[in-house]
């Protein structure tokens, strides 16, 4: 078995697991239909998607660096044509664009004109952050995610992805020894945190609500699985 066809059983695996959560979180929670939630998506039916460097609201200026890495490739996954990220990233470099900030609220057409996009993607890095209390530690990445129309303008789809890591210690026994423990393996995982693998799996999160591409086998036929409702982006 190839590498490729590994990391999509991996893929594979993780929309499961998150289906099934979904599931479990249906009895306490608003559930929605793709076809209720973004029937715009459904009228412009996009092929090709473009990703635009993320923007950054953590306190962590590395994360806009890590988090572009895990974006392109489960959106590929999703059955949509993703320009590859670090060529059209140099291109809107040489044009003056560093920052997706700089285009949040303009006019989306030159996209399709320059490079035939039907859509663009921007992503929000809300958190990026651990937080460190000797014997419990935290790690929280989130990540909202937002696919405009080249054509429209309009927001086709919206959604955010959270992911919250216990790397604490667990439960190492009583008495002083054990919270010398607890502490010292808090501290390792701590400084030996990766917020990779966890941007990813907030990545899938938030795109197992995305209807799917032309590329994918249920694309057009999932307009009746629903999700959980967000009524609002996280902040």
């Amino acid at each position: 078995m190839n590498k490729t066809s590994i990391v999509k059983m991996k893929a594979c695996l993780l929309l499961v697991i998150l289906t099934f959560i979904g599931f479990s979180l249906s009895a306490c929670a608003t559930m929605v239909t793709k076809g209720d939630k973004f029937p715009l998506l459904y009228e412009e039916m996009p092929v090709s998607i473009l990703i635009l460097p993320p923007m950054n609201e953590s306190t962590a200026a590395e994360a806009k660096d890590y988090y572009a890495t895990t974006i392109q490739e489960p959106l590929s996954f999703s059955g949509y044509y993703v320009f590859p990220y670090e060529i059209t990233t140099d291109i809107l470099k040489m044009e003056g664009i560093y920052d997706a900030e700089l285009i949040k609220d303009l006019p989306l057409q030159k996209f399709r004109e320059y490079f035939g996009a039907d859509a663009v993607l921007f992503t929000t890095i809300k958190k990026w952050d651990l937080v460190y209390m000797v014997i419990a530690a935290n790690l929280t990445v989130s990540i909202d995610c937002e696919l405009k129309s080249t054509k429209s303008n309009a927001t086709l789809w919206q959604y955010n992805g959270t992911v919250v890591v216990d790397l604490s210690g667990g439960n190492t026994g009583g008495g002083i020894a054990g919270l010398i423990v607890k502490a010292v393996v808090t501290a390792i995982n701590s400084a030996m945190a990766d917020y990779v693998p966890h941007a990813r799996t907030a990545n899938y999160m938030a795109l197992s609500t995305l209807p799917y591409g032309k590329y994918h086998p249920l694309y057009g036929k999932d307009r009746e699985q629903q999700f959980v409702e967000q009524t609002r982006l996280k902040q």
